[in-house]
């Protein structure tokens, strides 16, 4: 059994120097237990499987097989990054599959969050056992599992939805940055050169905008959720909260409420605001957003968001509200 604590001897990575370090002494492990073999990973965009397949592509190059699952629910312009900076800029061996529509079916009229969290994790492991199936040769599955994950949850890296495969696959796991911390992985993300909104990216659910669209997931309300969120990302690398505030993203409640536009009586959604800062995510407070940018940002999504009148910001702190709303 794989021994999963960290060395007491591990020098924290805080430089890139000591991250040039650990790259050159990976790379050397990761040959040693792959050799010509091939690896496959489930590529998400999120910092810990990027710096996986960062490592691996400098390790084995093309002997690397990446899976990028668009399940519908990432935020806009995730997908084409990942193919921009992983098939475009390195090279790498990508397999991409467009799989919205299967996983927005599946999930048509659920709305308990812990049932759509299993949808989405159990059709995530369907859609990538089926693309393992149809490649040969595969012996390694690479994982993006951290250290706190094995001090968590048993080492099984759940919320990139492949700790449940099926075990005929048979893969034996590599799982290069195991004993390192996120801000560890960043580091090393950054001296691998990968760009700064992938190795700094917020923290992001598993089950993606599924758990901000609230309730049943509909199209019209996801696209609403996808839409402000990127005004609102947008708006706050603009004015220099990026990388200050610790988390921020938009929630659409499954409920209208009456509007006027072009003199007219409608019924649209509402869009929440959530912006927070925390340590660890056992406690949240509330990023106080100027007052002129929390106007311009409202008027943004109201104009340009389909199907919305209203928009809220959400002032309530961890305990008692949590981060997310499902």
């Amino acid at each position: 059994m794989a021994d999963n604590r960290r060395p007491d001897s591990m020098e924290r990575i805080t430089n890139e120097t000591l991250a040039k370090a650990f790259i050159d002494e990976q790379l050397k492990a990761l040959k040693e237990q792959i050799g010509e073999k091939k690896v496959l990973l489930a590529l998400s965009g999120g910092v810990d499987s990027s710096v996986v397949a960062a490592l691996l592509i400098k390790a084995i190059g093309k002997n690397l097989v990446c899976v990028h699952v668009n399940h519908g629910l990432l935020r806009k312009g995730e997908p084409e990054q990942v193919i921009e900076v992983f098939r475009n800029q390195m090279d790498a061996n990508l397999i991409y599959v467009d799989a919205t529509d299967r996983f927005l079916d599946k999930l048509a009229g659920v709305a308990d969050p812990e049932q759509k969290r299993k949808i989405i994790g159990a059709e995530f492991i369907n859609v990538f056992a089926e693309e393992a199936a149809k490649l040969e040769g595969i012996e390694f599955l690479a994982q993006g599992t951290i250290y706190p994950d094995i001090l968590e949850s048993d080492g099984v890296k759940a919320h990139h939805n492949v700790g449940g495969l099926p075990e005929e696959l048979h893969f034996e796991l590599v799982e290069p940055v195991k004993f390192l911390y996120k801000d560890e992985v960043r580091v090393v993300g950054k001296t691998l050169g990968l760009p700064d909104n992938m190795v700094y990216r917020q923290p992001f659910p598993g089950p993606g905008l599924g758990v901000r669209c609230v309730g049943a997931i509909t199209r019209d309300r996801l696209e609403a959720v996808r839409e402000s969120d990127a005004i609102l990302r947008e708006e706050f690398a603009k004015n220099g909260l990026e990388g200050k505030v610790w988390q921020y993203f938009t929630v659409v409640p499954p409920f209208t409420s009456t509007g006027i536009k072009d003199g007219k009586r409608l019924d649209d959604w509402m869009v929440i605001i959530r912006a927070v800062n925390s340590v660890d995510a056992t406690s949240a407070t509330i990023e106080e957003i100027p007052y002129a940018l929390l106007n311009h940002i409202v008027k943004r999504i109201i104009t340009e968001v389909s199907n919305v009148n209203r928009v809220a910001y959400d002032l309530s702190p961890k305990p008692t509200a949590t981060i997310e709303f499902e």
